[in-house]
């Protein structure tokens, strides 16, 4: 089951995730949409990799690490966080509402698209 998360509440989820290694948190826009608008690392490591070429750069990723997914408004990252579930990934969320929420919930400098 994929754990679902609003951006105001990822550090609850940060925090749970730093027993399982360092967490992740995966943007899978694409290069122009992070031109628009990208989230600053912030008790996380931040990895950006399009959706189209996740399976290509999997191994850039660790499936023991905690990885919350990130797009525009939660239907990529939640389809890459189903895709890591099913190859083996064990502590995947993904993040409700996308940066379009993060921008609302969370980082309000954020521009929205």
């Amino acid at each position: 089951m994929i754990v679902q998360i609003r951006p105001k509440d990822l550090d609850s989820w940060l925090q749970d995730a730093r027993n399982h290694g360092e967490p992740v948190v995966l943007d899978v826009r694409e290069p122009i949409e992070l031109q628009r608008a990208s989230v600053k690392k912030d008790g996380f490591s931040l990895v950006t990799i399009p959706m189209g070429v996740i399976p290509l750069r999997l191994a850039e990723l660790k499936p023991g690490q905690p990885v919350a997914c990130l797009c525009h408004h939660g239907g990529r990252s939640m389809q890459v966080a189903n895709f890591l579930m099913q190859r083996g990934f064990t502590h995947v969320a993904n993040i409700a509402g996308g940066i379009h929420a993060w921008s609302a919930e969370r980082d309000t400098s954020i521009a929205t698209y």
